[in-house]
């Protein structure tokens, strides 16, 4: 893991659904600035993603990747793992269990 100065520390929402996830990608481009390479998401009170929630993890990790960073997903709960693992989108992010 890289130091916490190159961390931008986010927190998902109780549900990552289309009226969540464009204030997430919005928040996250904004204080995403030049000393970060990498995207923690704690998910731990992350119950319920929908497919415009997937699409603002896929973007948090485009934008990242841009940095040669990378987005880890902390804590998710079961069913938003069974979500990403159905989607297998499990295999792109990195996921710490909690």
């Amino acid at each position: 893991m890289k130091s916490p100065e190159n961390v931008l520390v986010l927190t998902a929402p109780s549900e990552l659904t289309a009226n969540d996830a464009s204030s997430l990608r919005d928040k996250a481009k904004t204080r995403f600035t030049e000393n970060y390479t990498d995207i923690n998401l704690d998910c731990s009170h992350l119950g319920f993603i929908d497919s415009s929630g997937l699409g603002a993890l896929i973007s948090l990790q485009k934008l990242a990747a841009q940095r040669s960073g990378t987005l880890r997903l902390l804590k998710p709960q079961s069913a938003v793992i069974q979500i990403l693992e159905l989607t297998r989108l499990h295999r792109i992010f990195e996921i710490v269990p909690g």
